[in-house]
């Protein structure tokens, strides 16, 4: 471990780890809640190599590390024995309301690699078995199909452990409750004549067969399920937290599962999980009720529009509906419909290569178009298509017009599985036999890549054969007032915000207003917009998305902190429109904010721009403009 000595000189500093209550981190320091500060060697730790400051604030004792703060985070929680935990507030709650697009993400991303891979595996058992290949009942296919159906079918065990993650509680605990809705002894207790029968002559009339203390326990089936085991793990978490504060600290390590678990296990079978259940079974009806209005006009929507959504992270939304589809239909036509646009993406980009005399282009084109073709677009969007525009919006054209002919067909997915070229099996339905909807992926695939070759040969084509007048913006050549200075540095960093420069010095924060975690400016935003004040990479976003690190084209790390300590309002009034390791563009909207509800909050929305590597760079040069507007010079930087 890098950071194994400094972590263990930290806690031993802070007074031990007897005298930590929780250590998270934001995005420049460790945040300590401690029984004593007056226990802490704070003048031993200020002088400690890889450490910035100390800081005392908001009740909590804060550590000043600056970038590789998680890195020093992950060897203080291993060293310390700590919980890892989301970032806290100083009341030990959450450290942000995360919108729901953020708790779907944050749920579904870490087991995504492993379903696709099982998906993929029974999709090309699936196959097989059409094309005459394997035989349903060879050992060869029963083993094959039960790693395809291995974790879907425990599904509830895996979302256990990723959704009480992602609510703050014990990761165990959580796969605990998972496991008990896939008990396969309660499915063999739905045999024989049921006790009794409630909401008789309803849509959800339920036989009973079984009580726990009397009370009517309805089963169901959660094999496969999503949203029960959802919402069992956010209460079970609440209630883990409310026994970790009243239980006391010598029983606490196995009383608090043991009452956490009697108390949500038993309510979960007996109300979270039918609830959820039902409500998973309607909003399956309604999204198939909304698609059969019009498959093709759903298909030309969302095939359309899927790269916008991935974007924006709002393809996340339809996740969890296309698995509930899946596990309440055995199929999903919403996600089905988007399986062109990542083949129209590559046409457009196949265009793009050929038709260009961009040499630059020309060598990004080649690598964004074969990793296109096994799904990952992620090069051709962000590196050819979107900062060329015009590509982009044809590419979204093919992406509808193939999704327009997935509706028209019919075509549903029976598994996840993977992108691309990868993605054909889940077309095949597990019955055999190769249908329309199997035959109009093909179609589609086909169809949305020569859509968009064809629209950006014709039309995706500015002068000289470049991809359109607006070339420069690849070549992440600074733009705005900077450019009309002849004698600018190496690299010119344009202004994030509308609003008033001040010095560094100003900010009421020791670590930032002494330059130690980098050099730069101050400003006061008038608007509570932050746009991109250079073309690079997201290298950092924090969850409260109240700053962001971007490392450029060529090489700067620019740090933008929202205020001071507003890491404490949890995430409240603060819009993320990026994601860490996206790329962006000079201008490009990356994160919004309430003003005045920051500042109602008691918040002061005084926002450092620094260069967190200035070690690289002589002292930055910074604009004399005392009002500025975003896009416009900031300051020069100039490598020494």
């Amino acid at each position: 471990m890098k950071y194994e000595q400094l972590a263990k000189d930290i806690i031993q500093n802070v007074g031990g780890k007897e005298n930590v209550n929780s250590v998270v981190h934001c995005i420049t320091r460790l945040r300590f809640k401690l029984k004593d500060e007056g226990k802490a060697n704070t003048d031993v730790i200020k002088n400690m190599e890889g450490v910035v400051t100390v800081m005392k604030s908001g009740g909590q004792y804060q550590v000043v590390i600056g970038n590789h703060v998680p890195d020093v985070y992950k060897a203080v929680v291993d060293v310390g024995g700590f919980q890892s935990q989301s970032p806290v507030d100083a009341d030990g709650g959450d450290s942000q309301k995360s919108s729901f697009i953020d708790i779907i993400s944050s749920i579904f991303t870490p087991v995504l690699g492993v379903l696709a891979a099982t998906g993929m595996i029974k999709g090309l058992v699936a196959l097989f078995v059409a094309l005459g290949w394997l035989k349903n009942t060879t050992g060869t296919y029963h083993i094959l199909n039960a790693i395809g159906d291995s974790l879907f079918y425990f599904f509830p065990i895996f979302l256990g452990y990723t959704a009480i993650k992602k609510f703050g509680g014990s990761h165990f605990i959580g796969m605990a409750i998972g496991a008990s809705l896939v008990y396969p002894t309660l499915t063999t207790l739905t045999t024989g004549d049921p006790i009794t029968t409630l909401f008789s002559g309803s849509v959800f009339q339920s036989p009973i067969y079984i009580t726990f203390l009397g009370i009517p326990v309805i089963l169901m089936s959660y094999a496969s399920s999503v949203i029960p085991i959802i919402l069992a793990a956010y209460f079970g978490a609440k209630v883990e937290k409310f026994f970790k504060k009243v239980i006391p600290d010598v029983v606490k390590a196995f009383i608090v599962p043991f009452l956490t678990l009697l108390i949500v296990v038993p309510l979960t079978f007996l109300v979270i999980g039918p609830v959820a259940t039902w409500a998973g079974v309607l909003l399956g009806q309604a999204t198939l009720w909304l698609y059969n209005l019009s498959p093709m006009i759903a298909g030309l929507f969302v095939g359309g529009l899927w790269q916008v959504f991935v974007i924006f992270g709002l393809h996340w939304g339809l996740v969890p509906i296309a698995i509930n589809n899946l596990t309440v239909h055995g199929a999903d036509p919403v996600l089905g419909t988007m399986f062109a646009a990542s083949f129209a993406q590559i046409g457009a980009v196949l265009a793009v290569w050929v038709r260009t005399k961009d040499q630059k282009i020309k060598t990004l084109s080649i690598p964004a178009f074969i990793s296109g073709i096994f799904g990952v677009t992620e090069p051709a969007i962000y590196g050819i298509t979107l900062p060329l525009k015009r590509p982009f919006i044809i590419s979204c054209i093919g992406g509808a017009v193939g999704g327009a002919i997935l509706g028209f067909m019919g075509s549903q997915i029976y598994m996840v599985g993977g992108l691309g070229i990868f993605g054909i099996p889940t077309y095949i339905s597990p019955k055999g036999g190769l249908d329309a909807g199997f035959w109009g992926s093909i179609v589609a695939m086909i169809v949305g890549f020569i859509v968009a070759f064809i629209l950006t040969w014709l039309f995706g084509m500015g002068k000289n054969n470049t991809a359109n007048e607006n070339t420069k913006t690849v070549e992440s050549r600074p733009t705005g007032k900077a450019q009309s200075n002849p004698n600018h540095g190496d690299e010119v960093i344009f202004s994030p915000f509308n609003g008033d420069v001040r010095a560094l010095s100003e900010i009421n924060d020791a670590a930032f207003a002494s330059g130690a975690l980098g050099q730069g400016v101050a400003i006061e935003p008038s608007e509570g917009k932050l746009y991109s004040p250079i073309s690079g990479t997201v290298t950092a976003l924090f969850p409260t998305n109240h700053a962001i690190g971007i490392t450029s084209d060529q090489g700067a790390e620019i740090l933008i902190h929202i205020g001071m300590d507003t890491v404490q309002l949890e995430g409240k009034f603060f819009t993320a429109h990026v994601s860490q390791g996206a790329r962006v563009e000079k201008g490009q909207l990356l994160i919004e904010f309430d003003i005045p509800g920051i500042q109602g909050a008691g918040y002061i929305v005084t926002t450092p721009v620094i260069v967190t590597n200035t070690d690289h760079y002589q002292t930055p040069i910074i604009t004399d403009q005392r009002q500025i507007k975003a896009g416009d010079r900031l300051f020069e930087l100039n490598r020494k």
